[in-house]
């Protein structure tokens, strides 16, 4: 199964410079953000609680 973007969807299998980390509210999903996003500070939801973050 690919990584994508949590904001974008984006495959990150062919960047370098993504970032993963858990949902900060439930711990449970694990959040995906390409570098692209991270700039532009682009809204992620976690898909376990809903979420939302820059």
């Amino acid at each position: 199964m690919p990584i994508r973007c949590t904001s974008c969807k984006e495959n990150l299998l062919s960047e370098d410079n993504f970032t993963k980390f858990p949902c900060p509210d439930c711990l449970k999903s694990e959040i995906t953000r390409c570098m692209k996003c991270r700039r532009k500070n682009n809204i992620y939801t976690c898909p376990s609680c809903g979420f939302e973050g820059p």
